[in-house]
């Protein structure tokens, strides 16, 4: 996957995050695309703390989640949709991420979706909450990417509290069988946010 900017070059960031979840969103997916797209090519295949995933598999991930969002959007089936997108060629990848997200900000533009029902692959939830799944969704596994490849990215405090109020309320404290996350790990209470958050999630920050 070869980079020529460190910027995903379709991205709204609107402001007001906390009255519109699907603006955290759009941040959210932001910067998990800029923090994509500045992996050098010789990076790609390293592993990522998101242990089934290389740098590479997980970036084909997070592009087929946009896909899923964006039906979701329209109403339809995500089950429908692979949870990877492992055809893309390297120089294709910047193409499908900036396509993915225009399909969201269309599917997504009408307000009246963050009272609709969508469905996940877990359960049935207001757009606004599913809103606040895939924000945590994408800024966990930002930081899987970041970890992996030796950034630092920027984190937004409001992301990161969102994300971790969405996957304490998400995630068991105990047993997570069946989870796509291993069990929460120690981590000193005054630790940055985003290290509460990704232990939560099973990750050692």
């Amino acid at each position: 996957m070869t980079q020529t900017q460190n910027t995903s070059r379709s991205t709204a960031t609107p402001d007001a995050t906390t009255d519109d979840p699907r603006q955290g969103l759009l941040k959210a997916i932001a910067l998990a695309g800029r923090t994509v797209a500045a992996v050098r090519p010789e990076q790609f295949d390293g592993p990522t703390p998101c242990t089934e995933f290389t740098v590479r598999r997980l970036a084909g991930h997070l592009v087929a989640v946009l896909r899923r969002i964006a039906l979701a959007g329209r109403g339809g089936d995500v089950m429908s949709l692979p949870t990877l997108a492992d055809d893309l060629a390297d120089t294709e990848w910047q193409e499908a991420w900036d396509a993915a997200v225009r399909e969201v900000e269309a599917a997504w533009a009408d307000p009246a979706i963050l009272h609709r029902t969508l469905t996940l692959p877990f359960g049935s939830v207001p757009g606004a909450a599913a809103a606040a799944v895939w924000t945590s969704e994408f800024t966990v596994h930002t930081w899987d990417v970041a970890t992996a490849t030796g950034q630092l990215p920027d984190w937004d405090p409001e992301l990161v509290a969102i994300s971790y109020a969405a996957m304490r309320r998400g995630l068991p404290t105990g047993p997570r069988d069946g989870a796509p996350f291993g069990a929460a790990e120690d981590v000193d209470p005054d630790a940055p946010a985003i290290d509460r958050l990704v232990a939560w999630c099973g990750r050692k920050p």
